[in-house]
């Protein structure tokens, strides 16, 4: 072999190391990229969720220290994914899909709940709800129908109303921070603990509802009763606060 062609082949064996550690470099600066563009989504998503009243594009950007496109990028992503929903007055706030990442959690909730639930359905004769706070919806996600009585209102799993409205609406709505402006429902029923309407959701039903008081304050629930009787309904409420907080105790 001529001192040439050991020359070329010293070149390309260095050339190829080059591109081999070019390459390494590439894939490590790809990953680099790739987590703080995962860190920068995560801490919006955080910064979202922890404002009720929602955040501006610029707000984002002022927090994550990143140029507005990027943290409207950011915003999209996660819209799309339903974490973040863009609303009408232009800033963005936690979307339904934080509650899809929080059901393996609340659905443990539930499971534990059910046995509380049927017994409390049957001492009161009314049926009782775990009710969810779903972006601005409240949602049903275990529902109990006493068997100790013949007669009783009937309410599905999934049945959903908006936060604020009947009596669950305005338990969750107390789980949220005081906003200016807040309806005094939801003002007298944090300031009594729980929450009592009449034919809001259903005409001719009464509700009660208590808020509970979870280790995680992200996910708001609450337990609801529903009956046609006045009197069922007025007799409820210190059994119904000691359901939720065995409830909470579980979670």
């Amino acid at each position: 072999m001529s001192d040439s062609q050991a020359g070329a082949d010293t070149q390309g064996a260095r050339s190829g190391g080059s591109e081999r550690a070019d390459g390494r470099g590439n894939r490590a600066a790809g990953k680099a990229v790739g987590s703080q563009t995962l860190a920068r989504g995560l801490l919006a998503l955080e910064l979202v969720a922890a404002q009720p009243q929602g955040l501006a594009v610029q707000d984002v950007a002022q927090r994550l220290g990143v140029h507005r496109t990027i943290a409207y990028r950011i915003l999209v992503t996660l819209a799309e994914r339903h974490l973040v929903v863009r609303t009408s007055d232009g800033r963005y706030r936690a979307g339904s899909g934080t509650v899809t990442l929080a059901r393996g959690y609340a659905a443990g909730v539930r499971e534990a709940a059910l046995p509380v639930l049927r017994r409390t359905a049957d001492e009161l004769g009314a049926t009782v709800a775990l009710i969810a706070a779903e972006g601005d919806e409240a949602v049903a996600v275990a529902v109990v129908e006493p068997w100790s009585v013949d007669y009783h209102l009937s309410y599905r799993v999934g049945s959903r109303h908006p936060v604020g409205v009947g009596a669950a609406g305005l338990a969750l709505a107390t789980l949220r921070l005081p906003a200016p402006g807040e309806a005094p429902d939801v003002t007298k029923a944090r300031d009594q603990g729980y929450a009592r309407t009449f034919g809001q959701v259903e005409p001719g039903a009464y509700g009660v509802a208590v808020p509970l008081r979870m280790a995680d304050p992200a996910l708001h629930m609450c337990v609801n009763l529903i009956t046609s009787r006045e009197d069922v309904a007025d007799a409820s409420v210190p059994a119904m606060r000691a359901v939720a907080k065995e409830i909470s105790a579980l979670g």
